[in-house]
């Protein structure tokens, strides 16, 4: 048991795995060469159906969003989010046509102010809602 009193097997499960993020350039660039882009304001989402079981995630801040803390503060934001809601394409996509397992970069730009996972996924909600016949 820790000081918080839960046992470190009870915080794993938690956890976002490995297996759900892009972590290789190549995958990156395979996602911005091959992907379809959704624009939203100060952010984007890039998506490409791929070949596994679950969605995976990838997040790119844009280098003008100045100040380290800044920038992984928002990353922990987008992964916290993508951890509560890693079917948030298939749950948003309607019964008779079941979207694919993807892989999603989120691209973002400066003035992207969201400050907590419920705030992301209220933005991308919207322009998942506004932008669906785009993703077919």
């Amino acid at each position: 048991m820790d000081r918080a009193g839960l046992s470190c097997c009870a915080m794993k499960t938690q956890s976002l795995p490995k297996a759900y993020l892009l972590t290789k350039k190549s995958e990156y660039t395979k996602v911005y060469r091959h992907g379809k882009r959704v624009h939203g304001e100060n952010f984007s989402l890039i998506l490409l159906p791929n070949n596994s079981e679950h969605n995976r995630l990838g997040i790119s801040i844009h280098g003008q969003l100045k100040g380290a803390a800044k920038r992984n503060r928002i990353k922990r934001i987008i992964r916290e989010f993508f951890r509560l809601n890693k079917l948030f394409l298939q749950e948003k996509s309607s019964t008779s046509c079941k979207l694919p397992f993807m892989d999603i970069v989120i691209t973002v730009r400066r003035g992207f102010c969201l400050d907590n996972p419920a705030d992301v996924a209220g933005a991308v909600s919207r322009l998942l809602k506004h932008s669906s016949p785009a993703l077919q």
